[in-house]
């Protein structure tokens, strides 16, 4: 087959792709809203694809791009309105504290490129990290374990062990203790 006979076809298997992924993502979106957490979990692990592990908590109206990217360690809370972003590999560890509306991306546009082409990396959330309420997670950031973001934080760089970080950028603000034992068990039923 000719390569101009082959870009047709190339458009609609990508078109077909498109779809499927749409049809997937609004499925996501619908049982997001479904006041059924066991409902949820299933949902995402035997039909998106997620890992997740045991006893870990997802509240109401979670959204993502590509959720089978996305793994989540046991224990670990994750807030009402998220979204999380698997694209390029989201990991989230175990114990972890993960607040309303926290947004997590693994790509972004490169504004100064020719073609605003996009670029990214992996996210990697370590455990007993806390990431609170509405703080943003921009691609190819490394929260380490016992890591605090703050409400309403940026994160663009890496946020060492224990770090407790904030603003806009996320800049260090202090140490958090390292002597840390919980175990994260939230769960309700019709939540």
């Amino acid at each position: 087959m000719s390569p101009l006979a082959a870009q047709p076809l190339r458009h609609v298997r990508n078109r077909l792709s498109s779809y499927s992924r749409g049809y997937r993502l609004f499925g996501a979106f619908l049982v997001g809203r479904v006041p059924n957490h066991a409902f949820r979990l299933w949902w995402y692990r035997n039909v998106l694809g997620m890992r997740i592990g045991a006893h870990t908590s997802f509240h109401w109206r979670a959204t993502f791009y590509q959720p089978d990217g996305v793994r989540i360690g046991a224990h670990t809370i994750i807030g009402n309105d998220c979204f999380l972003d698997g694209r390029r590999t989201l990991v989230i560890g175990d114990n972890v504290n993960i607040g309303g509306h926290v947004q997590i991306f693994t790509l972004e546009h490169n504004p100064d490129a020719h073609d605003f082409a996009v670029q990214g990396g992996p996210v990697v959330i370590g455990d007993r990290a806390y990431v609170a309420t509405r703080a943003t997670i921009l691609p190819g950031v490394t929260i380490g374990e016992g890591a605090v973001v703050a409400a309403g934080a940026v994160v663009t760089k890496d946020v060492a062990p224990y770090a407790i970080v904030g603003g806009v950028p996320a800049k260090f603000l202090r140490e958090r203790s390292r002597d840390l034992d919980y175990v994260l068990d939230f769960h309700l039923p019709l939540q």
